[in-house]
């Protein structure tokens, strides 16, 4: 059993924040001691050439030894271990040289997230402070000729506050302050995907009637960001069509990848970077199943989500958790996690 490539991403301090939006679930946050990043790489560098490795899958960096881990990381991994370009704004905010040593790795865009004003998006994010830490962090990114890339997940419930970000975007005038140092300012917003916290949110779900909501500068922020010619492309079908379209489909298929991303939560459950880290996509413990049990669980689609979607029909899972009346907007893939994910929580398959 190899892999061409493996990535694996250890959830060793956690997060911060308590996302209503996170795909990947606000669990609560762990203390992995710092020995386990090489005792993991070791585990799994038997089953690939090419073996990356992360001591992150929520908040990048939240931890005092960042330098540190990273640097760890860096030597563990096979092929140059690519930062992303996402970061702690809860670290940003505290820590003089972080945005420094940010720059150091070359990184020119940095990702942050909003959802409206100050109380809003301290609602979203679940920590009260955390819109004047965003602020704070675009500040710290720009000093250090870093462009902050704005996103926004957009439902029924704030898409009425878009037009404070497109204020904020104005009175902090990003875009000069971005090209006064040769960089852009970047923004886009969409609905993100329904799984995760974020399903809970499916009954605010946006519709093609709210897309008019969107202020034009935003819609054309986004367009550029997507390469999309309209903003009903970013958003996808209604469920309503999508449903149309799967009750006719009896195809079903497998998930495995020659290139498979791994998350480890804190107790060393392994997961397969498909959607949220829940029951069903459970592949077993490292420090209990051992990794090769976990990497047989993958190929052979065990979890009880993989072996669903091998098994059942796309128009079974449609049947039985769409709804064919829906104006909610969706990709085709991301509905299709939403019904796998509903059907395996219903029969209880984990």
């Amino acid at each position: 059993m190899k892999f061409q490539e493996i990535t694996v991403c250890l959830d060793m301090h956690g997060c911060p924040n308590r996302c209503k939006h996170c795909w990947l679930s606000a669990t609560p946050n762990g203390n992995m001691p710092f020995s386990e990043i090489e005792s993991t790489a070791e585990q799994f560098r038997p089953f690939t050439d090419c073996l990356q490795i992360y001591d992150w899958y929520r908040e990048p960096d939240f931890t005092e030894k960042y330098r540190e881990h990273f640097e760890i990381c860096s030597r563990l991994s096979d092929s140059p271990l690519d930062h992303f370009e996402v970061a702690s704004f809860w670290r940003l905010a505290r820590d003089g040289g972080y945005g420094k040593w940010l720059a150091s790795l070359g990184l020119k865009k940095i990702q942050l997230t909003l959802f409206g004003d100050a109380r809003t998006t301290d609602f979203y994010i679940g920590r009260k402070g955390a819109y004047q830490e965003l602020l704070k962090a675009m500040d710290i990114l720009m000093e250090n000729k870093i462009s902050p890339r704005i996103q926004v997940f957009v439902s029924r419930n704030n898409i009425d506050q878009l037009g404070h970000i497109e204020n904020l975007i104005k009175e902090l005038n990003l875009e000069n302050r971005c090209r006064a140092y040769g960089g852009e300012f970047t923004f886009f917003l969409h609905q993100g995907s329904c799984d995760g916290e974020n399903e809970k949110w499916y009954d605010a779900w946006v519709t093609p009637e709210d897309l008019g909501k969107i202020p034009p500068l935003l819609e054309a922020y986004t367009l550029r960001h997507f390469g999309a010619k309209n903003i009903a492309d970013v958003f996808g079908r209604t469920e309503q069509s999508l449903y149309e379209e799967l009750i006719t489909d009896a195809s079903t298929a497998s998930y495995v990848s020659d290139t498979p991303v791994f998350y480890i939560d804190k107790d060393f459950n392994v997961y397969p970077n498909i959607s949220t880290p829940a029951p069903h996509w459970l592949l077993g413990n490292l420090k209990q199943d051992g990794v090769r049990t976990v990497l047989e669980n993958y190929v052979e689609n065990k979890s009880a989500a993989q072996h669903t979607r091998m098994t059942v029909p796309l128009c079974e899972l449609a049947k039985a958790q769409g709804d064919g009346t829906s104006r909610r907007l969706f990709g085709r893939g991301d509905y299709i996690e939403l019904l796998l994910n509903r059907y395996c929580r219903q029969r209880n398959l984990y």
